[in-house]
C-alpha cells in the first residue's frame, strides 16, 4: 500500500495505517532531528512529537506534495521551533578525547585510526551546531540525509537555486569554521 492510500485509511479510522507510516518514516525522522541536537533522547522525543503532529494534521494534508516531503517539513519546523526554545549548546567532556589504553601494535594503528576519525566527526558535529539554522538544515538534508535538491525544495519550499547557493554557502561557511580544527589535527578532515 502506498503512503497516500495509508494516509486515507488513517483518516478513515483504521488501526495500523498510521502505525505503518511512523514504521516508514521513524528513522528518517529520527536522523534529521539528530542531526540538529545531538542527543539520541532528545531525537527520540523530537520524532515522536512530530509524528503526533502529522497525525493531527493529517486532516490537513492535501496530497499535493508527497507524504514524506509533508513530514520533513513538519519535522524541519518543529525541530527549528526546539532549537529556538532551548538554545542549549552541547559540551564536550575531555574524556571523549582520551587515547584508549594501549593494545597490540598491530590494534594500535588501526584504534588512532578510528580515534582520529571519531575526533573529526565530533569536531564537524560541534561546527554544524554554530551554524545559522538555515545553513544547518540545508547541510543535515542534503549531506547527512542524503535528499536531493527536488526533496530539498519541496521540503523547504525554496527555489532550486535557492538551495544551490545556500548548500554552496554552508559548505563554505562550515570549511571556513573546521579550519582551526583541521590545524590542531594536522589536516585531513
Amino acid at each position: 500500500m502506498d503512503d497516500n492510500e495509508l494516509v486515507e485509511e488513517a483518516r478513515n479510522g483504521r488501526p495500523g495505517a498510521f502505525e505503518t507510516l511512523v514504521k516508514r518514516y521513524e528513522k528518517k525522522v529520527f536522523h534529521l532531528a539528530y542531526g540538529f541536537v545531538q542527543d539520541s533522547a532528545a531525537a527520540d522525543d523530537l520524532a515522536q512529537e512530530v509524528f503526533v503532529k502529522a497525525y493531527l494534521a493529517l486532516p490537513k494534508f492535501k496530497g499535493k506534495s508527497e507524504f514524506g516531503t509533508w513530514l520533513y517539513r513538519i519535522a524541519v519546523n518543529h525541530v527549528k521551533d526546539h532549537l529556538r526554545k532551548v538554545a542549549r549548546r552541547r559540551e564536550v567532556s575531555l574524556e571523549e578525547f582520551r587515547d584508549f589504553p594501549f593494545a597490540a601494535d598491530d590494534g594500535i594503528k588501526a584504534r588512532e585510526l578510528q580515534q582520529a576519525e571519531e575526533r573529526r566527526k565530533k569536531a564537524v558535529l560541534r561546527v554544524l551546531e554554530t551554524l545559522p539554522p538555515k545553513y544547518r538544515v540545508i547541510l543535515t538534508l542534503r549531506d547527512v540525509e542524503g535528499l536531493s535538491y527536488e526533496e530539498i525544495t519541496r521540503i523547504l519550499k525554496i527555489s532550486p537555486g535557492t538551495v544551490d547557493s545556500r548548500l554552496f554557502r554552508a559548505r563554505r561557511m562550515l570549511r571556513q569554521r573546521m579550519s582551526p580544527h583541521l590545524d590542531e589535527e594536522g589536516g585531513g578532515l
